[in-house]
């Protein structure tokens, strides 16, 4: 199994979780979610790409789609994305309209 399909199985988990909690989302929700996606692609791309550059770790090439931004492969912007959706669906689906616990 190549890191893309591994991360295709981990976004559609979380796709699902997502969906399953859809009708409690509070006004605002989508743009929460978009400003969080795009600080956790930057924080990613930055860290992983350092960690590369230090020799912490690499990747099998022939394993990735070849995309990069920086050092980052692709595939790895896949992971805080799902970590995104699954921590929000859990919120929704936990917290009830007013703000206390269900």
């Amino acid at each position: 199994m190549n890191y893309a399909l591994l991360s295709l199985a981990f976004l559609a988990i979380a796709f699902v979780a997502a969906i399953v909690a859809r009708r409690r989302r509070p006004p605002g929700h989508w743009a929460a979610l978009a400003i969080t996606a795009a600080g956790l692609i930057v924080l990613t791309v930055v860290f992983d790409s350092l960690m590369i550059a230090a020799g912490l770790f690499d990747y099998d090439e022939g394993q990735l789609l070849g995309i990069r931004l920086w050092l980052t492969p692709l595939e790895d912007l896949a992971y805080p994305l799902a970590a995104l959706l699954l921590c929000s669906a859990v919120w929704n689906l936990t917290v009830d309209r007013s703000g206390s616990r269900a």
